[in-house]
């Protein structure tokens, strides 16, 4: 006998707004083509489960191919509890950046996509030794995300 599957179920947690500088090519690449690096800066993030800050220090790498972009970003970020205290939090996040050739223009005329008009799509590990943030290791989250001058903004969700 085969069960139905389940549909899956989101659960909005906080949204970040990481501070990136400008990408540069490692290894000689052409532009817009092969591994390049985006330094972290820095940022913020808050929604209804988790607030604090992103320190600087982290990265982006990511490999571009036409239209197609896969992404490997590595930061920490520093939760405000609700005692008073900070916890510190390690954020490995990869996933697909796309779009097509009238995206593509738009965005280099400088306008804005939002997430339907852009694929931007993340998958979070997140490690903490706190126990009060144990719900973001031992869940799946992913990411929405969506370009803004000097920042990416990652809309995350825990999978319930």
């Amino acid at each position: 006998m085969t069960s139905a599957l389940l549909t899956p179920d989101f659960e909005f947690c906080f949204e970040l707004r990481v501070a990136v500088d400008d990408a540069f090519p490692i290894g000689g690449s052409a532009p817009g083509e092969g591994l390049h690096f985006a330094p972290i800066s820095g940022g913020t993030f808050a929604g209804p489960r988790l607030r604090g800050r992103i320190l600087a220090g982290g990265g982006d790498w990511w490999t571009g191919h036409g239209l197609t972009v896969r992404l490997d970003a590595r930061y920490v970020i520093e939760a405000e509890l609700d005692d008073g205290t900070t916890a510190a939090i390690d954020v490995v996040n990869r996933g697909t950046w796309r779009t097509d050739e009238a995206g593509s223009a738009r965005l280099e005329a400088g306008e804005e996509l939002d997430e339907r008009a852009l694929y931007y799509r993340t998958a979070f590990v997140f490690q903490t030794e706190h126990p009060v943030l144990e719900w973001l290791t031992s869940s799946q989250f992913v990411g929405y995300a969506r370009p803004e001058p000097g920042h990416v903004v990652i809309r995350v969700f825990r999978l319930i």
